[in-house]
């Protein structure tokens, strides 16, 4: 699933190539991504994008306004397989994977000078969402709560942690506490704290809290900057939770970039958390048989449950 990092640089892509084109049309093939009805989807057409912003693990398209004085927003969660693409102005949807396409003209220029934004999803089960609501109360209905961990000072980062006694892990990856942190970057951001995914908040003491707090700012901004370096002026199409640059997420047998020990994984269900046992557990392995009596319900069961929907 797209993260932070990875949907700030969408954001960065899109905003050089949407902001003040007007949505000339959409086509939408994916039954099952177009949620809502009220207002119709084609209400969109013809508008002006005004804005673009992230919610969460969510991706915001501002227009200008519908039937009365509020903007009208688009709504896209790309889920964990969903992805986008910019081709040429009235491009033909890639098979099987085609979702949706939005053909957009540039400010004052020809069609053919705009472009056409393209979603995805690889699989043959269909999770990502798109919701066409008015007003930002409505817009407000799709925030999961969760501060944005590049703006919470350590007193709000500590508040969000251990409001509830769970999983270092559980509370990272909860959109309730924090927006935009999933699987993988939970995974750096513990590495990089040299905390186990599986202390318990209220275990934490201030040391601890504040080695998160800088490690999540640490390693969120630090990605952030590298993929956009990374593309540039052109469009993101390298989208992936698993980099070769990683230290531990989905490094699972690989040394550990800063003391070489292999790196391990805890399985549970259809989920994998990487960490090292000598940077983050103290040497000891983490059994999964043991885990999960342990944590019982606190372990997530399913990828969309860890993942925060």
């Amino acid at each position: 699933m797209p993260e932070l990092p990875d949907l700030e640089d969408y954001l960065a892509a899109l905003r050089s190539r949407l902001l003040d084109a007007t949505l000339v049309r959409s086509r939408v093939v994916g039954i099952s991504l177009l949620r809502t009805y009220d207002p119709p989807l084609d209400a969109a057409h013809g508008r002006r994008v005004t804005g673009l912003r992230r919610l969460g693990k969510r991706l915001v398209v501002e227009l200008e306004p519908y039937d009365d004085d509020e903007p009208l927003f688009l709504v896209l969660h790309l889920m964990i397989a969903g992805r986008l693409r910019w081709l040429p102005f009235g491009s033909k949807l890639p098979g099987r994977i085609g979702l949706a396409a939005f053909d957009v003209s540039a400010p004052g220029a020809p069609q053919a000078e705009g472009g056409t934004l393209v979603v995805t999803e690889a699989g043959t089960t269909r999770r990502a969402s798109l919701h066409v609501v008015r007003g930002e109360a409505g817009l407000a209905e799709h925030d999961r709560g969760g501060v944005e961990p590049l703006d919470a000072d350590l007193a709000t980062f500590r508040e969000r942690l251990t409001v509830e006694n769970r999983t270092v892990k559980r509370a990272l990856t909860d959109p309730r506490r924090f927006a935009g942190i999933g699987n993988a970057y939970s995974d750096e951001i513990l590495h990089a704290a040299r905390l186990s995914p599986v202390r318990r908040t209220h275990d934490l003491v201030d040391p601890e809290v504040a080695a998160l707090h800088a490690a999540t700012r640490v390693v969120l901004r630090g990605w952030v900057a590298r993929l956009r370096e990374a593309t540039g002026d052109r469009f993101p199409t390298e989208v992936t939770a698993f980099r070769p640059d990683f230290s531990v997420h989905g490094r699972h047998g690989q040394p550990c970039p800063d003391c070489g020990t292999e790196v391990q994984r805890i399985r549970y269900a259809s989920n994998e958390t990487n960490y090292c046992p000598r940077c983050q557990t103290g040497g000891r392995l983490l059994a999964d048989r043991s885990l999960s009596r342990l944590l019982k319900d606190d372990w997530p069961r399913t990828v969309d449950e860890l993942e925060g929907g």
